[in-house]
């Protein structure tokens, strides 16, 4: 399965996350902003970054700008609770796998990170 950083400032949202993942059988690493996750990036190797738009220290946005710039294979699924800054993310096409919009179901998130997961492996 895969290893998956999550950075989400939310304690409960990024604790549920990573228990649902786990779950299916994947390692998860939590951390609260985007400072934190990409200095867990330059010790680590992951197969997904999953991150929340919104988080102080560095928000998803410029996290997704700086993690395509230096690892430009690593799948991004953002999620976010607000629609202006769904918005602002879909408008990164490229960037990014996906969006999902809080709240979310258990099924929901685990579904979210199953279809980034196949879409990368079928194209690597």
């Amino acid at each position: 399965m895969a290893r998956i950083l999550i950075a989400e400032d939310e304690v409960a949202v990024r604790t549920f996350i990573c228990r649902a993942l786990k779950l299916r059988g994947h390692e998860t690493i939590g951390v609260a902003d985007g400072g934190a996750a990409i200095v867990e990036l330059e010790n680590n190797q992951y197969d997904l970054l999953l991150t929340d738009i919104i988080m102080p220290v560095m928000d998803g946005i410029s996290l997704a700008l700086k993690v395509t710039a230096e690892y430009p294979a690593m799948p991004i699924l953002m999620m976010t609770g607000f629609v202006h800054e769904k918005q602002r993310a879909h408008n990164m096409g490229s960037l990014i796998n996906n969006v999902i919009s809080k709240p979310f179901s258990l099924d929901e998130i685990c579904h979210a990170v199953d279809e980034v997961l196949m879409a990368y492996q079928q194209v690597h």
